[in-house]
């Protein structure tokens, strides 16, 4: 039955976000396997064939924690709660046993974001964004044990990405969406130096700072940055750094053609770093040895995305959680001697054995653009039919082959999804991912349309049964392409998206804003452009009935952004729904707010986009089914309100 698949689907809860205890023999991760994420620890060495690990599980708070993090002694775990789900995240400390738990950071009005621990100690890095057009971001080094606070740096978007083992250098990021640039701090004289040569075309994400590889002396470090600065695509530079911090000789260490690099990780001598690729949106591991440039391949990769890897301090294993489209993250052990993998947490039970594995498609846009898809189709479909086409959010995101609920749900009810990389994803190089800034957004919508030709051409969808969706980046794709393409959908969903993107400057959060000005443009220097732009500005042109959701704690795309483009409708007299999720902000984090979500989707989907229930398609049971799965999400999230505080 569809409402038991769901249901187990939206269940089957995952690993991820792991981190090491100092000697390797512990990992803590983040798990939703009671219902929302939590803090579990289990040991993290091998077991024997069959077994694995018994997990604990860390009560920190009933609010959703987002990731965790291991001091380099091994006595302090630092972690990342959500309170009621929303955006501004706050800061905790504790005990590997759960014990002495202080929240060190953020606030109702403040939000803090968890960086490195020092690599000695447990010194750790606190970052808190700019709260206003007037303030700066301010990064600390914070003393779990007593409380103390040391300034590390404040500017306007700046970030701590490492610190030095002597505490003396911290490598820092700055800059706004897909400009980020990365420099060394000195922090004895207080003077910080560039990384890269500049001028430079590109983008710094992530970095980390070792001892280096050619010198046998420990204050000689060299900085290993993920970049896709002056380059087509991400790679590992590796920056030589002076004594004094001053930039020595740069050098591309590892690049490759038909992939971009995602994320790295090393070990406290700076001799072995893990190099995670993104090839085509699937997940490929290497290991790279500092001294030799020697890179290895890992093969047998227990799934299709690596969604995290952290390496051993001793450089002997790497924990790595890893999803596929048939099965949530779950945490794998590597020898990185061996190259042999073991699982580390137990498999979820329930996870249905029919799931769909997606095929990925390629087709042009209308301007001869290549794109591609990721296409899920319900067993034995051979002919036209009905489709949802997804979108994802970022728009500096990818949709890969990860596990997913809803993509599953949807097809079990017979409908096939195409999710879609439209310009301005990631994954596809540099230039693929800036096609869609400020007046670049429309030829972004544009490539909608050329997903529905492609559709309809191949086969795979009929003209009249294509609904589309999308969350955050995604939803606000969804009203701009139904505003564009009026008539050419039969239903649209949009989760969390922007319906207008000068509301969205004014109410979102001010570090949000301030960054996402190189992605649509300036609120002031550019508001022709977003007034042209914004959905809401144009809804009598929708003529698709349209399904709504938002969190009620949401201050990344603000539940303004919903409610508006809800009124602009009903006044109109368009067909228009409204799912507001209780206790949730950007991500849906609980199970009964996806179960809410999934079945109100699957319920719009068979009134819009299936035939009515008294025809043909009465026999799938899908409206009965969706009606129960409603009715479940909706009582829970209605006895969540009626909750004491």
């Amino acid at each position: 039955m569809l409402d038991e698949l769901v249901s187990d689907l939206v269940s089957a809860w995952g690993s991820w976000a792991p981190t090491l205890s100092h000697d390797g023999s512990q990992v803590a991760f983040v798990s939703d396997r009671r219902g929302r994420p939590e803090i579990w620890i289990c040991d993290a060495s091998p077991v024997g064939k069959g077994q694995t690990s018994a997990a604990r599980v860390v009560e920190i708070s009933s609010d959703p924690v987002i990731s965790v993090s291991w001091s380099a002694d091994g006595e302090w775990l630092a972690c990342t709660v959500a309170p009621d789900g929303g955006v501004r995240t706050h800061v905790w400390v504790f005990r590997p046993d759960g014990t002495d738990l202080r929240r060190v950071a953020g606030s109702a009005y403040e939000h803090a974001v968890l960086g490195p621990w020092a690599r000695h100690g447990h010194q750790l890095v606190v970052s808190v964004p700019r709260a206003s057009v007037s303030t700066d971001s301010r990064c600390d080094l914070v003393d779990p044990m007593t409380g103390e606070r040391e300034r590390i740096a404040h500017g306007g978007l700046v970030e701590v990405l490492d610190v030095s083992a002597n505490e003396r250098f911290a490598l820092l990021r700055a800059g706004r969406r897909g400009q980020h640039y990365c420099v060394t701090l000195d922090r004895l004289k207080d003077h910080d130096y560039p990384l890269l040569p500049y001028p430079h075309t590109g983008s710094t994400e992530s970095g980390l700072v070792r001892p280096a590889a050619w010198s046998k002396h420990a204050d000689h470090l060299t900085a290993y940055l993920v970049t896709d600065a002056g380059l087509p695509r991400a790679a590992l530079a590796g920056v030589d750094l002076e004594r004094d911090g001053v930039r020595g000789s740069v050098g591309i260490l590892a690049a490759r053609d038909d992939g971009e690099l995602e994320r790295i990780d090393a070990d406290d001598a700076g001799r072995l770093l893990t190099l995670v690729w993104n090839v085509g949106g699937r997940s490929e591991l290497e290991l790279y040895d500092t001294c030799t440039g020697t890179r290895t391949s890992v093969q047998d990769l227990p799934g299709a995305v690596v969604t995290g890897c952290v390496l051993a301090r001793n450089g002997r294993s790497a924990v790595l959680s890893v999803e596929s489209p048939l099965s949530p993250p779950r945490l794998w052990r590597l020898d990185t001697t061996t190259l042999a993998w073991s699982p580390i947490d137990v498999a979820p039970a329930h996870i249905p054995d029919d799931l769909v594995e997606p095929t990925l498609e390629h087709f042009i846009a209308y301007d001869g653009l290549p794109l591609t898809g990721w296409l899920y189709r319900p067993r034995g479909a051979s002919v036209e039919g009905p489709v949802l086409l997804s979108f994802h959010g970022g728009p500096e995101a990818q949709e890969r082959p990860a596990f997913s609920a809803q993509h599953q749900a949807v097809v079990a009810a017979g409908i096939s999804v195409f999710a879609p990389n439209v310009r301005g994803s990631t994954g596809y190089g540099r230039r693929f991912a800036h096609l869609d800034d400020r007046n670049g957004r429309y030829n972004a919508i544009a490539d909608v349309g050329s997903c529905v030709d492609y559709l309809v051409q191949a086969g795979i969808g009929e003209p009249r049964q294509i609904a589309i969706s999308g969350r955050s980046y995604g939803g606000y794709l969804t009203l701009a392409a139904l505003v564009r393409f009026p008539g050419l959908f039969a239903a649209g969903i949009d989760i969390c998206g922007m319906s207008d993107l000068l509301t969205f400057y004014r109410d979102t959060e001010p570090w949000i804003a301030h960054a996402a000005v190189t992605k649509y443009g300036h609120p002031e220097h550019d508001r022709g452009l977003l007034e042209d732009l914004s959905p809401l500005r144009k809804a009598a042109a929708i003529a698709a009935p349209l399904l709504v959701v938002h969190g009620e704690h949401d201050t990344n795309v603000p539940i303004g952004e919903a409610r508006q483009i809800v009124a602009a409708l009903q006044a109109l007299c368009k067909p228009v729904e409204y799912l507001e999720l209780a206790g949730e902000g950007h991500e849906y984090r609980r199970r009964m707010s996806r179960i809410a979500l999934i079945s109100r989707l699957l319920e719009f989907l068979a009134d819009h986009l299936l035939q009515p229930p008294d025809t043909a398609h009465a026999d799938s049971g899908l409206a009965g089914t969706v009606t129960a799965l409603r009715r479940r999400g909706d009582d829970e999230l209605s006895r969540r309100r009626a909750l004491p505080d």
